[in-house]
């Protein structure tokens, strides 16, 4: 299912499960919206051998994303340039009036590691602070 059929659960309380929660709550965004949408995406009359094969595709294509986004590859330079890429989660709160206000905000290359966290997510484990519901239809 797509993020947009989800309800954002409400963060924890301390900072540092907090942290966590975003960080888990990215790699939700991530396996539901690019690596879910590729997987439903399988021809279904594939043979399970094929789908297999194509479903490691997926995975290592995700994993590359998560090496990129921790920094461990994703930058072109020469002697005196280099070109970067930077992945920022935030945790954004809408105020009455429409407005919004950053709660907190983590460059995930400062985070506990996308690639750590990739394992778990692979089993459907986002933390032990939920970061998402169904939406009720």
């Amino acid at each position: 299912m797509a993020t947009f059929n989800y309800k954002l659960a409400g963060p924890p309380e301390s900072e540092r499960a907090r942290e966590l929660w975003l960080q888990h709550a990215v790699g939700f965004i991530l396996f539901e919206d690019i690596r879910r949408y590729a997987v439903d995406r399988i021809d279904p009359h594939l043979s399970p051998e094929v789908r297999a094969v194509v479903q490691k595709g997926i995975d290592d294509a995700v994993y590359g994303l998560m090496m990129v986004i921790d920094g461990v590859s994703g930058a072109l330079s020469n002697d005196s340039d280099r070109v970067e890429l930077s992945v920022v989660a935030r945790h954004v709160r809408n105020k009455e009036t429409g407005e919004a206000t950053v709660i907190n905000e983590l460059n995930l290359a400062d985070g506990d590691g996308m690639c750590m966290g990739y394992h778990g997510w692979l089993k459907g484990d986002f933390g032990s602070n939920p970061v998402a519901t169904p939406k009720a239809e």
